[in-house]
């Protein structure tokens, strides 16, 4: 391991602390994903309801907690999957 290497373990835990904190949630519905991603409501609707993507029904609601979105996302980032506007 280098001085640059990252440790995705700390990237991971510090982004859920501050998401988490932001929006003071442990689970983000539809309308938090909106804010953060900036997609808009049809593609995060088709992202919750996605395979690959870690979503918990609550009731009628798909939510997904800060911890496997994030995971999730940074994952796919570093695969290449999701791009960077």
């Amino acid at each position: 391991m280098t001085n640059n290497s990252i440790n995705i373990n700390n990237l991971i835990q510090s982004e859920v602390d501050r998401i988490s904190q932001k929006y003071n949630k442990d689970f983000l519905d539809c309308e938090d994903l909106i804010k953060i991603t900036g997609l808009g409501r049809d593609n995060v609707r088709s992202l919750l309801r996605s395979k690959d993507f870690p979503t918990t029904k609550v009731g009628k609601r798909q939510v997904v907690s800060v911890l496997n979105f994030v995971t999730w996302l940074t994952t796919k980032n570093n695969n290449g999957e999701v791009q960077n506007g």
